[in-house]
């Protein structure tokens, strides 16, 4: 691994632990040239996740996506940037346990919404309004009478 400060190649492991829910292994290095530490990540490889979007175009998952689509509807939100990253890695999960190669991004519109509703009823709406297009208020009250229920 190469030292983010100095470039030196060699390095020696000083922690190790599992993060992400166990999904990848968090390590503390020490640069052996500087001896200054940083830290690294370790992850299964996953094979290329597609989504299928809505006019049936195909395109990479893209985690970053996800995040962006959180933040907005959590903007100004007592939301912290922890929790969207957490809901990210949750939506990930669930993505990755439902399907093999590709998935609708009608399905992940889903997902994202459940999370939401669970962690912010506001950033819901928002996401909602935007994801389901509403065209009018009838259509954004009507999702607010499910909310209330």
């Amino acid at each position: 691994m190469k030292c983010p400060h100095c470039g030196h190649e060699e390095d020696k492991v000083v922690d190790s632990r599992p993060s992400q829910d166990g999904r990848a292994i968090r390590r503390r290095r020490e640069c052996l040239e500087c001896h200054e530490r940083f830290t690294t990540y370790e992850y299964v490889e996953q094979l290329t996740l597609t989504v299928i979007k809505t006019d049936n175009r195909r395109e990479p998952f893209d985690r970053t996506k996800l995040l962006q689509g959180f933040k907005l509807a959590c903007n100004k939100r007592p939301v912290s940037a922890k929790q969207m990253e957490t809901m990210a890695d949750q939506v990930e999960a669930e993505i990755n346990t439902r399907s093999k190669s590709e998935i609708s991004s009608h399905d992940i519109g889903e997902i994202v919404m459940e999370k939401l509703r669970k962690v912010d009823e506001i950033a819901y709406v928002r996401f909602a309004s935007v994801y389901r297009k509403f065209k009018d208020k009838e259509e954004f009250l009507e999702e607010m009478k499910k909310l209330l229920e």
